[in-house]
């Protein structure tokens, strides 16, 4: 199994992705998860000219032998209220799915959307008609989109698929031959064992968000930083067959000031360790390809 990890890991040290290839290059990774959960309506992605910076990033990529190999599309609800947010949000998840088709990626993450007092039929309903917006823009570029696992620490008491089950049945409800599934290990070490759960999608497991916390919610930290049981992971990824990249998605391993899963309290005389600085960013690095090396390489599955 080949190990990939997230551009996202740098994004709050380096303004574009030039960068971020570069910094994980440095840390040792060859296979890139491209991070294109943040596009804003001004960004290089969404105006004219994207092209030439997907070729720019591409070349960079392969100079440095390097490989694209998964993604992440637009964040963000499809069934909220704000239809502007929602049509930025198709335009946005569609320009991804190009910009995979340019790179060569065959799978990226399309979050499903989340809306209160629905139960599971129609939440099956309504985000398959969201997933069916996408359908040209998948056939013509050959990237499959895949739904992702979250937790009822994210989600509360609204309806998601929190588990194998609900996902795989969801796959099969949107019944088109790109769509398929992520398993992400912190989300589901928030609601308990995985081993079943893994094996109960089969065939339809196409990629994994691997990363760590301690149960109590959704940190995205480095593995053996939480309560992720590894040996119970990576025993349901081998007898499942799965064939995908041993992805990492710890891009919170350090926390800034106000970050997402909870606020620092600030201190008004001083600021001064406010925010975790590049060089720290880089240890991480370092040792997230490491360990997976030593996890994968313990059950002889390891691949450069």
């Amino acid at each position: 199994m080949k190990i990939a990890t997230t551009t996202g890991d740098f994004s709050r040290f380096c303004k574009t992705d030039s960068e971020r290839i570069t910094e994980l290059h440095k840390a040792g990774f060859r296979y890139i998860d491209l991070n294109m959960y943040t596009f804003t309506p001004d960004c290089v992605y969404m105006n004219e000219g994207w092209e030439k910076e997907v070729q720019r990033i591409k070349e960079l990529a392969d100079s440095l032998g390097m490989s694209f190999v998964q993604a992440h599309s637009q964040g963000g609800n499809p069934l909220s209220d704000d239809e502007g947010k929602v049509e930025f949000l198709l335009e946005a998840t569609i320009r991804s799915i190009e910009i995979c088709g340019m790179l060569g990626i065959k799978n990226t993450v399309v979050h499903n959307g989340v809306k209160k007092g629905i139960g599971k039929d129609e939440w099956f309903e309504v985000n398959r008609k969201f997933y069916t917006r996408l359908f040209p823009a998948m056939e013509a570029c050959g990237v499959n989109v895949l739904c992702e696992n979250s937790t009822s620490k994210n989600m509360g008491e609204s309806y998601f698929i929190n588990c194998g089950k609900d996902m795989y049945d969801f796959i099969k409800f949107v019944d088109h031959p790109m769509i398929h599934g992520c398993w992400d290990t912190g989300h589901a070490n928030c609601e308990g064992n995985q081993y079943d759960e893994i094996m109960t999608l089969k065939d339809e497991l196409y990629a994994v968000h691997y990363n760590d916390n301690r149960g109590g919610g959704d940190e995205h930290v480095a593995p053996f930083l939480g309560t992720l049981n590894h040996d119970e992971v990576i025993s349901a990824l081998i007898d499942v067959g799965f064939k995908g990249y041993f992805t990492l998605e710890c891009d919170s391993s350090l926390r800034n000031y106000n970050c997402w899963q909870g606020k620092r309290r600030r201190f008004e005389a001083s600021d001064l360790l406010r925010e975790p600085q590049l060089f720290m960013q880089r240890h991480i690095e370092a040792m997230m390809y490491d360990t997976s090396k030593y996890m994968l390489n313990a059950y002889g599955i390891f691949e450069e």
